[in-house]
């Protein structure tokens, strides 16, 4: 059995970030556990017959765990949107304790990004000026308008990053496992032992990095090992779809932007996620439940834009594991629409109504996700929710006149898991000793950049105790 200095549990951006910091101190007798696929070997079914031959990715048939699971994590397929922006993402200046060192932290992520071939022209920064009207018309709403500057990668160019990434640790002597799922970990004597379902891997440090996919691992693998956790949040809504020339006034001017508001009705946080132009509607499998998300490209383009409207749950008392809660939320939308994703006109949900194919075709807007079930929303989601996005909606017609029209599309659940949240230092160490964690699925973080980030630390912290 082969001993390495560090383990690494997840190959989404915290891990292989935290790699690289790691290969870039010199040190490199480190391990990469992933339950997913190599990019090589991963699937998606918008883009395979577009890009697959150029990227040299082997698609070997539909496998919808692959866009969630394996390296690159959930964001390999996305719209490779990275906000370069302390707030977005997790409020990293929080984590921090300082604004100025996490805007430190941004630049160095961003010269990572240009280092394996991001291109200048993926920059966006708006333009100060407009971003002022448009938060006047935010304000208006009664909602916070936050304009990131934001690389803009985009599907394609996010596939071939990570395989230079990847590329580049390997050769550095790095060893990437895939499709290999940690089971336990044990401390053992100083070490750990990571038993998988291909063996017992041995290293003096570990760093969990799972992804927003792993979240209710990590919660179970913290419980046993005893690491100190606080409850963390859940995001739940809807994937709203408009034409694109809704939401072009206003992506014009900020790619990705990003609305908060507090509902009047329950004083809850809603707030607009991954927004994207002329993108698609996707569909996310996990075990047990499907959900949606959107993803956008530079090439390959549709006529609509799509945003998620997110509530934002925090439970304490009695329940506090928001990850489960999630799941039977999730199941609940699954069973109703037969294992797939809902649909529903925005003016039947309002309504109240049950959508049927035939209200479907009839509206303006074409479906750019089609294997879904019409149905009623609101039978899936606790009132509470839609209530909140119902709200949210009406209120961000104000600032962009055609959000609220009855014939934009509403798919659901959208759900972001969080995981609970891990107590940790400056430099993301747990309270067990020697083991760090970072990203999504440790709860430190809600996006690329900050899952990137909470990477790096954890990785520096690994070499201050080595």
């Amino acid at each position: 059995m082969r001993e390495f200095d560090v383990a690494v549990v997840g190959a989404g951006p915290a891990g292989l970030f935290a790699t690289y910091e790691l290969v870039r101190h010199g040190l490199k007798n480190v391990i990469i556990v992933d339950a997913g696929r190599s990019v090589e070997k991963r699937y998606c079914p918008l883009i395979a017959a577009h890009t697959s031959r150029e990227l040299g990715i082997t698609c070997a048939g539909c496998r919808p765990c692959n866009v969630l699971y394996g390296v690159g994590g959930a964001g390999l397929f996305s719209s490779g949107a990275i906000n370069l922006h302390p707030q977005v993402g997790g409020d990293l200046a929080v984590l921090l304790k300082s604004f100025s060192r996490a805007e430190e932290m941004i630049r160095y992520l961003d010269s990572i990004l240009t280092k394996f071939g991001i291109s200048e022209d993926t920059l966006r920064v708006p333009n100060l000026e407009l971003v002022k009207e448009w938060e006047r018309r935010a304000a208006k709403a009664g909602a916070k308008l936050i304009a990131p500057a934001q690389r803009r990668l985009g599907t394609e160019a996010s596939i071939e990053f990570t395989k230079k990434l990847t590329d580049y640790l390997v050769s550095e002597g790095v060893k990437l496992v895939t499709e290999t799922v940690v089971t336990d970990i044990e401390p053992a004597g100083g070490r750990f032992k990571l038993v998988t379902n291909r063996g017992v891997i041995e290293a003096m440090r570990v760093i969990l990095s799972p992804g927003r996919s792993g979240a209710a691992w990590f919660s179970e693998i913290s419980k046993k090992l005893g690491v100190q956790t606080v409850p963390g949040p859940l995001d739940v809504g809807v994937r709203l779809e408009v034409p694109d020339y809704v939401m072009e006034p206003l992506v014009s001017v900020i790619d990705d932007p990003k609305v908060i508001m507090y509902t009047k009705t329950y004083d809850d946080k809603v707030r607009t996620f991954c927004v994207n132009p002329r993108g698609f509607v996707v569909a996310e499998r996990y075990n047990g439940y499907v959900a949606v998300n959107g993803m956008s490209y530079k090439e390959l383009r549709s006529r609509n834009t799509n945003l998620a409207l997110l509530v934002t749950v925090q439970l304490t008392d009695p329940l506090e594991d928001t990850v489960e809660y999630g799941r039977q939320i999730a199941m609940t939308a699954t069973k109703l629409g037969g294992g797939r994703p809902l649909i529903q006109r925005l003016g039947d949900l309002v309504s109240g109504r049950r959508s049927t194919w035939s209200r479907i075709d009839r509206s303006s807007v074409e479906p750019t996700l089609k294997d879904v079930t019409p149905g009623d929303i609101g039978m899936a989601l606790p009132y509470r929710v839609v209530t909140d996005v119902v709200e949210a909606v009406e209120r961000l017609d104000d600032m962009l006149p055609g959000l609220a029209s009855p014939q934009n599309l509403v798919y659901a659940p959208e759900i972001k898991f969080y995981s609970v949240r891990a107590v940790v230092d400056d430099w993301m160490q747990t309270t067990v000793e020697g083991l760090f964690v970072a990203g999504d699925g440790a709860g430190l973080s809600r996006g690329i950049n900050g899952a990137a980030i909470t990477g790096i630390l954890a990785a520096r912290g690994v070499l201050k105790t080595l």
